[in-house]
C-alpha cells in the first residue's frame, strides 16, 4: 500500500482534496486485499484521474469478491467497519461498478473554482467576488433546473 500512497500523492500534487483522496485509496486498497481475491495471489489496479479543475478522482479495480462495497453505521466501539464510511464523509461522492471480472471502487472529491470572467463587473467591484463551485458535468440537475 505505500506504493499506492506515494504514487496518489504524486500525481495530485497541490491538490486540495490530496490528503483524504490517498487516505480513500489505502482504504480502497485495504479492501482489495482483505475482502477480493486480489489478497490471494491476485493484483489491484489503482487509477487517479482530474477530469477538469475542482475535480479529482482515485480509483481501485480489484480481482473481485463476494460481498458487494457498502459504507457501514459509525460504530466507535467497533474495531473495524469504518473505512467506507470515511470514505463517505470525506469525499463528494463515491461508489464502485463491476470490471470483470472484478471490481471498481471509486471516490470523487471536488472544491470551488474561480469563474473567469470575460465581461463588464456589473458594477460590483472585482474584490468582492467570489468563486462559485462548479459542479461536474455528470451530477443531476439540482431542484432549481
Amino acid at each position: 500500500m505505500p506504493e499506492a500512497r506515494r504514487f496518489v500523492a504524486e500525481l495530485l500534487a497541490g491538490c486540495p482534496a490530496r490528503e483524504a483522496l490517498i487516505t480513500c485509496v489505502s482504504e480502497f486498497c485495504a479492501n482489495a486485499i482483505a475482502h477480493t481475491a486480489s489478497g490471494n495471489g491476485g493484483v489491484f489496479t489503482v487509477e487517479v484521474d482530474r477530469p477538469r479543475d475542482g475535480v479529482a478522482r482515485v480509483a481501485v479495480t480489484d480481482d473481485g469478491g463476494a460481498s458487494v462495497p457498502a459504507a457501514g453505521a459509525l460504530d466507535p466501539m467497533a474495531e473495524g467497519g469504518r473505512g467506507l464510511a470515511m470514505v463517505a464523509a470525506c469525499t463528494t461522492r463515491w461508489g464502485f461498478a463491476d470490471a470483470y471480472p472484478g471490481r471498481t471502487v471509486w471516490a470523487e472529491a471536488c472544491w470551488p473554482v474561480g469563474v473567469p470572467s470575460s465581461g463588464p463587473t456589473d458594477g460590483f467591484p472585482k474584490s468582492s467576488r467570489r468563486p462559485r463551485p462548479v459542479p461536474p458535468d455528470d451530477w443531476p440537475p439540482g431542484p432549481a433546473a
